[in-house]
């Protein structure tokens, strides 16, 4: 356990958790650091298949520590911050399916790292907001490319102009968020979805389907076309084929070889 970021791991299913509880979970370079790092390490772990991301109490992460931000100076070298857009960009980068279970406060950069997730659940009520416009800030760690992606350009550019909050409620409807769980049924539901992954999809499909959508999303879908039909055909080699197709006729989980391996 890294100071104000914990994991933990049950099976083949991993839960990272801020936990900052004087600040609210809100995060500081060495939790950044942590952050991405965990994601990482877990990532080369071939017994665990899938990762929550969650926040400890009430609160997922309203941020950046603004105590830090208040005393930056003007001007800086940009390489120290450079360095930081890999742990806070994790989650997108990793082979392995990241579910975050948004339980309560969930702003700024930590809106950044819940959009990096792949799959987002939140509990009834939690705030959210884009907050940067409203503290002299831009859309960070690649926020203007990702909110545009996952709830159109009209959407997103309402929350990152006005940084605005919204609700949980809100966010089911903007399509940001997959389900609405009441708070005490929020991560039990985060890590049964988890679990289903790692339990009935191929780690080494999840891997590259995660790359595709990262890769080709500009992609004319001709040029798409033909490089799934490169990815598939090469996955024509991989022992994964052979058990979901005999698991399947057998009625029966799969069982996937880890990946990496």
């Amino acid at each position: 356990m890294a100071e104000g970021v914990r994991s933990t791991i049950d099976g083949t299913v991993a839960t990272v958790t801020f936990d900052n509880p004087e600040r609210h979970n809100a995060m500081n370079m060495d939790m950044e650091i942590a952050y991405g790092t965990l994601l990482r390490d877990l990532e080369q772990d071939p017994a665990v298949r899938a990762i929550v991301v969650t926040g400890a109490g009430n609160h997922f992460c309203p941020g950046a520590d603004l105590g830090l931000l208040a005393g930056i100076p003007g001007a800086q070298d940009v390489g120290p911050h450079l360095d930081m857009v890999g742990h806070v960009q994790a989650a997108a980068f990793i082979g392995k399916p990241v579910v975050a279970a948004v339980n309560g406060g969930c702003a700024g950069l930590g809106f950044v790292i819940a959009c990096t997730a792949d799959v987002r659940f939140a509990a009834a009520g939690a705030k959210f907001a884009t907050s940067f416009a409203r503290r002299g800030l831009i859309a960070e760690y690649g926020l203007a490319r990702l909110l545009p992606d996952l709830i159109g350009r009209g959407r997103a550019t309402d929350l990152l102009l006005t940084g605005r909050t919204f609700t949980a409620e809100d966010a089911l409807a903007y399509g940001l968020v997959q389900e609405v769980l009441p708070f005490d049924d929020l991560l039990s539901r985060a890590n049964a979805y988890a679990r289903e992954l790692a339990t009935y999809s191929a780690p080494r499909s999840m891997a590259v389907m995660k790359r595709q959508l990262r890769d080709e999303a500009t992609l004319p879908l001709a040029e798409s076309g033909k490089r799934a039909t490169e990815l598939m055909l090469e996955s024509f080699t991989h022992p994964e084929l052979a058990e979901g197709l005999a698991s399947w006729s057998e009625r029966r989980p799969p069982g996937f070889p880890p990946y990496p391996q």
